[in-house]
């Protein structure tokens, strides 16, 4: 099996990529000290701070390998390459919401980097994958569990 690219904008690549050095270097320290400090407080059977230290380590093992699966197939995105005269991964639209009356600014970005409390939406998503490749004008339909929702693009800008 092939492993699916993780599309990445330049911001995402870096964020991971510190995270990764983050728990490769400080935090495989800290919870091995934590791991020794607990050993030296005699029987491991019952020993609370032991188990919480070796679970510890086993989730930033899990989270290192995960990140580094992820940047091995990670594809970036060149904001100042992307065209502007459609939507596509890494710019910012601006569109309006026709029944809500609202305009709103999103960031498509690829699913491994979508995050809705910062407006970051996944190309793979209904809103996403509705707006991949409009232009200034376009009127989209998603459907949605609340019915359909129609957005306007308004605007396609680089992320600065």
């Amino acid at each position: 099996m092939v492993d699916k690219k993780n599309i990445l904008t330049y911001e995402g690549l870096k964020r991971y990529e510190e995270e990764l050095q983050n728990l490769k270097v400080v935090k495989r320290k800290e919870v091995a000290q934590k791991i020794k400090e607990a050993r030296e407080q005699g029987d491991l059977s019952e020993n609370a701070e032991y188990d919480a230290a070796k679970d510890e380590q086993r989730d930033i093992e899990l989270r290192i390998e995960e990140l580094e699966k992820l940047l091995k197939n990670a594809e970036v995105v060149v904001e100042d390459e992307i065209d502007l005269d459609k939507i596509n991964i890494g710019c910012k639209v601006k569109v309006y919401e026709v029944d809500e009356d609202e305009e709103m600014e999103f960031k498509i970005v690829g699913s491994s980097e979508a995050n809705s409390l910062q407006n970051k939406i996944s190309n793979e998503s209904p809103v996403g994958q509705a707006l991949m490749g409009k232009k200034v004008g376009d009127v989209v339909e998603v459907e949605t569990q609340s019915g359909v929702i129609q957005y306007k693009v308004l605007e396609i800008q680089r992320v600065s």
